[in-house]
């Protein structure tokens, strides 16, 4: 099995290359890690192979926040440096710096 390298980190910011939304980046699965049916339910032309890195974000639209599980091929960097605005940035990162956020080590 070969082993994924994640293109993105922890705490940077992209944009999904197809939907309108951007999110922050608070966790990675380095390949699919969700149930069969959330996968089966993304139509069959659009629907991302699994062998590759799969991130966790705290995502935003123009009318809401959420969650969101997004494959790395449908991802870029988000180079605005606009701040995202979702309840959950407080709890999960101490700080912004640039386009990305970060967690102070302990």
């Amino acid at each position: 099995m070969a082993i994924n390298n994640a293109k993105f980190s922890i705490g940077n910011v992209v944009k999904h290359k197809h939907f309108d939304f951007r999110g922050v980046i608070y966790d990675v699965d380095f390949e699919f890690n969700n149930s069969e049916e959330w996968y089966q339910s993304i139509p069959k032309d659009v629907r991302p192979r699994k062998d590759q890195p799969f991130y966790h974000l705290l995502a935003e639209n123009n009318e809401i926040t959420y969650e969101a599980y997004v494959s790395e091929q449908n991802l870029v960097l988000d180079h605005s440096e606009e701040p995202v605005k979702h309840p959950l940035i407080k709890e999960i990162f101490s700080g912004k710096k640039g386009s990305g956020y970060f967690k102070i080590s302990n």
